[in-house]
């Protein structure tokens, strides 16, 4: 039996505060989640849509020392990027906040200490790479050396960005301290630990037994991790960018961002909500869902639920409907190699199209598998189903209604079998509509939303109104007015999908619509408006009700939702065609991304350190005679781009070496110079010339050759060893 809820609790996965929002994190999480709100917000239920910045832990550190700044100013700029994006595409949160308010400091700290009063945690000793130069415990991030699968220089302790390997430090080959570049040694460090394990029977019945309805891909995961046994999990670690450990002993460690994050959805809802919010989190009756994309499911089916457990006074996850991967033009999304649709760049390159996006996306939700997203598509689904159907109908019935009845709704007068049959099909899409949504397939849902528009397009096709007006006003009056009724119904089903484009529509109906919900002042009102840029979250509830005509979800599949003699507004295009140049221009962008990055990694790898050579011994370094010496003469060798031959006083005689070091420097500028040269190695001939010795020089980070040089004037021929 399914358990009567009174309200429902909506959170978002906390993007995180190193870069901005991509298609890839809204087509996963943020629109399906929207949808889901504004929906139960049409119906007049009690929800609350919770949502925040995750701006603790090692990328972002990392990302601040790359750039010279702290990382309290890196997680500054992207809040305030997120979250103006966010609400520029609509998503409807009641609070976007931040994992580093003071609030939820105090909230996590809290957390802590009472499973660690109550003997929850287990406190254990491990050996950790450490950097004695930057004397500091180097996190998996900050250790970096050759990737053991492919052989792939610069892999961090964590993953390998080349083959995607997860790695953990201690299979690094030749390991080194990203902050330091010196080579980290083991030492030891304390920290506390979550046992999951302990809590594998209660997951295994309340998952595995409890929660079969779960999408076949989050239970699936969750089963995995299960059936292979749960291991404790540190929830602190060495790092001075977090909350900090509120224990004795535990200065420099902070809350693992895995279990500090989570909580951040509670210390949101208290700065919201502070003389409510236990009834959100701790009632029976409260629903919660978590909306998250697929690599956060550990967290948010096991880690997360463990924790409340472990506290006692939280109520559970009722569902956990995560999404798949959104691939980019056949390639996976990628933040490091800016692959990828940026929100905050598409709402400046498409003003007024925040829906066609949404629309998009929502379409091609990988909700059970990885889906792919093409501009291609993209321009698609516009031309052909945004602009075609559902802006062809609405425009086409309210110009008619405009020319030949004033703009106002007709009288039915002249009603027909074909209208009966169309209208009674309303209801049925309705309640698909409704059984989709409320188990989690937006797409489908959107499908029978647009199918309302399909099913108004074909009817106005068919009794050609425009036709009918020349001998029969009556039955004109008739089409006209069930044409309006359907453009009314969508009017309602699609402001859970597109509320800039339903409140468009609403406007050219001349209509309000009634429902929703405001937590700040806890009245009844009208849906919360979009039509704003400032990406203020007050913007987001009116508290009022409209004047006027009103509709609503309860009404939405009634035959008569427009009264004859209403009186509709003007009638403007709903969508706009979307050009090829437009979305050439978007491809070539992102092929001069590709192009970049392709070119900036090829100069990484020729630019990287070379690694180290295999041992030699002492007796082998012992052979080697490295001498000072002296440039005389200096000249180009002929038909050749890189060859110098150079003429050297080495303080035992003069002899002739031949360096590919031309492009480098001028035979002017060898002149006098004091080098350093292996005056023992074999003679042979390059181009004719016969090269006693070999200059030493390095290879710099800019890729050229340098001298090694003595520090000071040295006699020529003195030894180095």
């Amino acid at each position: 039996m399914d358990r009567k809820f009174n309200r429902t609790l909506v959170t978002c996965a906390l993007p995180y505060a190193n870069g901005p929002v991509h298609i890839g994190h809204l087509a996963g999480v943020y629109v399906p989640a929207d949808i889901y709100v504004r929906y139960l917000r049409m119906k007049g239920e009690d929800v609350l849509f919770i949502c925040g910045s995750d701006e603790h832990g090692v990328p972002i550190t990392i990302k601040a020392k790359k750039q010279g700044c702290t990382p309290q100013d890196i997680v500054d700029k992207y809040h305030a990027i997120i979250k103006k994006s966010f609400y520029g595409l609509g998503i409807n949160f009641d609070i976007y906040s931040r994992t580093s308010s003071e609030t939820h400091a105090k909230n996590a700290s809290a957390f802590f200490r009472k499973l660690y009063d109550e003997g929850k945690f287990i406190e254990k000793e491990s050996e950790q790479y450490y950097d004695e130069e930057a004397k500091t415990f180097l996190a998996d991030r900050y250790i970096t050396g050759t990737c053991p699968k492919c052989g792939a220089e610069g892999a961090y302790g964590d993953q390998c960005e080349k083959c995607g390997s997860t790695l953990s430090p201690d299979e690094l080959i030749n390991p080194k301290s990203a902050l330091s570049g010196s080579i980290p040694v083991k030492k030891k460090t304390k920290h506390w630990y979550l046992p999951l394990d302990k809590y594998e029977p209660w997951l295994k019945e309340w998952i595995l037994d409890g929660h079969k309805e779960w999408r076949s891909n989050v239970y699936g995961q969750c089963k995995s991790w299960i059936d292979g046994g749960l291991q404790p999990r540190a929830v602190s670690r060495d790092l001075d960018w977090g909350v900090p450990v509120p224990v004795e002993g535990a200065e420099g460690k902070v809350l693992y961002v895995w279990f500090d994050a989570p909580i951040g959805y509670i210390s949101n809802t208290q700065e919201l909500l502070p003389q409510s919010w236990e009834k959100w989190w701790k009632s029976e009756d409260t629903k919660l869902v978590h909306f998250i994309g697929k690599d956060n499911i550990v967290f948010h089916c096991i880690v997360f639920p463990s924790m409340l457990k472990a506290e006692g006074s939280y109520i559970l996850p009722d569902n956990v409907p995560a999404n798949e991967f959104l691939n980019l033009e056949g390639d996976k999304i990628s933040t490091s190699r800016n692959w990828a649709v940026w929100l905050n760049e598409y709402l400046e390159e498409f003003p007024g199209q925040e829906d066609v996006l949404r629309y998009v996306l929502c379409a091609n939700a990988p909700e059970t598998k990885d889906n792919d997203f093409t501009w291609k598509d993209f321009q698609a689904r516009n031309n052909s189903e945004l602009v075609a159907i559902f802006g062809n109908f609405v425009n086409r019935a309210v110009v008619l209604t405009h020319k030949y009845f004033g703009g106002k709704v007709p009288a039915d007068l002249r009603h027909e079998p074909v209208d009966t049959e169309v209208l009674a099909q309303i209801p049925e899409f309705k309640k698909a509509i409704e059984e989709n949504l409320e188990n989690y397939k937006f797409r489908e849902a959107l499908k029978e939303a647009m199918n309302i528009a399909r099913l108004g397009n074909k009817y106005l096709t068919d009794t050609e109104p425009w036709k009918v007006a020349k001998t029969d006003m009556d039955r004109t009056a008739s089409i006209l007015n069930v044409s309006l009724q359907i453009c009314a119904a969508l009017a309602v089903a699609f402001e859970p999908f597109l509320p800039f484009s339903a409140e468009k529509l609403r406007k050219i109906l001349n209509v309000g619509i009634a429902a929703g919900y405001d937590h700040r002042t806890g009245e009844q009102g009208a849906v919360p408006t979009n039509l704003f840029r400032d990406g203020e979250a007050a913007a987001l509830h009116t508290g009022a009700e409209p004047e006027g005509l009103c509709l609503t979800w309860a009404a939405f599949g009634q035959p008569e939702l427009l009264p004859a003699g209403h009186q509709l507004g003007e009638a403007v295009l709903l969508f706009s065609k979307i050009e090829d140049s437009v979305i050439e221009a978007q491809v070539e962008k992102l092929k001069a991304s590709k192009a970049a990055n392709e070119a900036a990694a090829k100069a990484e790898e020729e630019l990287s350190v070379a690694p180290q050579k295999p041992e030699c011994s002492f007796e082998d370094f012992e052979k080697m005679d490295i001498r000072t010496a002296t440039v005389l003469e200096a000249e180009r060798v002929p038909k050749t781009d890189k060859l110098l031959k150079l003429t050297i006083d080495t303080g035992i005689d003069r002899r002739t070496i031949v360096s590919g070091i031309a492009e480098y420097y001028t035979p002017e500028q060898m002149l006098g110079q004091q080098i350093c040269i292996l005056a023992n190695l074999a003679p042979r001939k390059i181009r004719g010339i016969e090269s006693k010795g070999m200059i030493l020089m390095a290879r710099q980070s800019d890729g050229k050759m340098r001298f090694i040089t003595p520090q000071e004037i040295l006699a020529n021929g003195a030894e180095i060893g």
